[in-house]
């Protein structure tokens, strides 16, 4: 079966000249399907910007990158925002809800985007609320709600439109362990229950128990890429991953 998303040779050089930075260098990386994909690395190691690139938010410097078997690079900033809403669902950092909006219409505005009508989109809204324990709180506004909660708010959203691809960047960020690990497991099953590609960037180590690969980044290249299989085996003689 053919990678949910492939890039090959991907480069990002930020600015020009002698104030050029580059980002990322030459990365080659395939997620597939069922698959819940770790990217980690130190600060400033390209990761989000990697992410970024997936989500067709950055264009590379250079390179290629494939989605569901079709090449991406070149498609025009009119193309692109329909790309995103129809395969792509995005977990943010900071939630990004909409402050005046309830739990249950910040995830049934994803579905007005799509066009589903407005009633049919608050009753999948709810639904999808109820799939993330957060059945109770569908009329509460994102003031009123836990970290953890507004995350959850936050991943109902992104799958709302049932996406092939799913890119969360630090989706545990700044949550207690419990709130991380509930947040964790749902992306598991997201990957592994309904067959979505599922990309993280996170610094979060306790995450690694989740994860099917792990890849880590340093100076923009990618240093280590291995399934969950190849990290038990390599823990075992060289000790754990940092």
């Amino acid at each position: 079966m053919e990678a949910a998303i492939a890039v090959r040779n991907i480069s990002k050089t930020y600015a020009q000249g002698e104030a050029a930075m580059r980002a990322l260098d030459g990365v080659d990386l395939d997620v597939r399907h069922g698959e819940l994909a770790l990217l980690m690395g130190p600060s400033g190691s390209g990761k989000t910007t990697l992410l970024s690139i997936m989500g067709c938010i950055l264009r590379p410097s250079g390179g290629t990158i494939r989605l569901l078997g079709r090449d991406v690079t070149g498609l025009g900033e009119r193309e692109l925002p329909r790309l995103r809403l129809e395969h792509i669902g995005f977990i943010f950092q900071g939630f990004n809800l909409f402050p005046t909006l309830t739990a249950a219409a910040n995830v049934a505005l994803a579905l007005d985007l799509k066009g589903v009508p407005r009633r049919e989109a608050r009753h999948r809204a709810v639904d999808l609320l109820e799939q993330v324990g957060l059945a109770a709180k569908r009329d509460t506004f994102p003031a009123d709600l836990s970290g953890g909660q507004k995350q959850r708010v936050a991943i109902a959203r992104a799958i709302a439109g049932d996406p092939a691809i799913v890119l969360a960047d630090e989706p545990t960020a700044a949550l207690d362990t419990q709130s991380g690990h509930s947040v964790m497991q749902l992306l598991t099953r997201l990957a592994h229950e309904r067959d979505r590609a599922v990309v993280i960037v996170t610094h979060d180590s306790r995450m690694l128990t989740y994860a099917d690969r792990l890849v880590q980044i340093e100076d923009g290249r990618i240093v280590r890429d291995e399934t969950v299989t190849e990290r038990l085996s390599s823990s075992e003689e060289f000790g754990e991953v940092a």
